[in-house]
């Protein structure tokens, strides 16, 4: 195995950790077929080939005879799990009027401080080719500025939306990942970044859990 091969290997391990990781503390551990299918792969033993390694590594644990019997060892959480706000939905496509209505109550485990997150449900396809799809809940860290290159929540005028930061020359631009869309390129002074997005979750059956606070 190349270099590349073993680092892509490994990044794909990380990804499907994190995945698991989150779907455990969500309250609704994956299925293997359910890793499968979120993360493409063409045969089933490949996902297991994963979680396996995942296993050996540490990094789970696993329930013989329990389809969603993954689970993260005792005292391998480093921050504990908080409840932070769902407030509403973000286009990822055209803007839409920005929605601080909170549907609930999402489980996140950052080293970040609670009152400094929030997590967005997402519409749209812009976001497409960022592995970002309508349904998704997006964590974001609330900040008013960013790197160029990440992703963020931002704010044009009233109108909310999830976008690729690209800062070029003092301008601010908005680019979907997806080229059916076209990149938003606002005036300074209509926009406001409203935070970072650090992670992404996707529910294959059904919605978001949805917790009181």
């Amino acid at each position: 195995m190349t270099a590349a091969s073993r680092y892509r290997s490994q990044e794909r391990k990380r990804r499907i950790f994190l995945f698991v990781r989150d779907r455990i503390l969500s309250g609704a551990p994956p299925t293997t077929r359910e890793v499968q299918a979120h993360f493409g792969f063409r045969a089933v033993q490949s996902a297991r080939d994963y979680l396996e390694a995942l296993v050996r590594d540490g990094l789970l644990d696993k329930e013989p005879g329990k389809a969603r019997g993954y689970r993260l060892p005792a005292g391998s959480t480093p921050y504990p799990a908080v409840l932070v706000p769902l407030l509403g939905r973000v286009q990822a496509g055209a803007l839409t009027t920005a929605s601080e209505d909170p549907d609930g109550y999402v489980p996140v485990q950052s080293a970040k401080p609670r009152d400094e997150l929030f997590a967005l449900r997402v519409r749209g396809e812009s976001m497409r080719d960022a592995a970002i799809l309508p349904g998704d809940v997006v964590i974001v860290h609330r900040q008013e500025s960013a790197a160029s290159g990440e992703i963020v929540v931002a704010l044009v005028e009233d109108e909310a939306t999830v976008k690729r930061l690209k800062l070029r020359a003092g301008r601010i631009e908005l680019h979907p990942a997806n080229p059916a869309f076209d990149p938003i390129v606002p005036d300074a002074d209509r926009v406001r970044i409203l935070g970072k997005v650090i992670e992404v979750r996707r529910y294959l059956e059904g919605s978001a859990p949805v917790l009181e606070p």
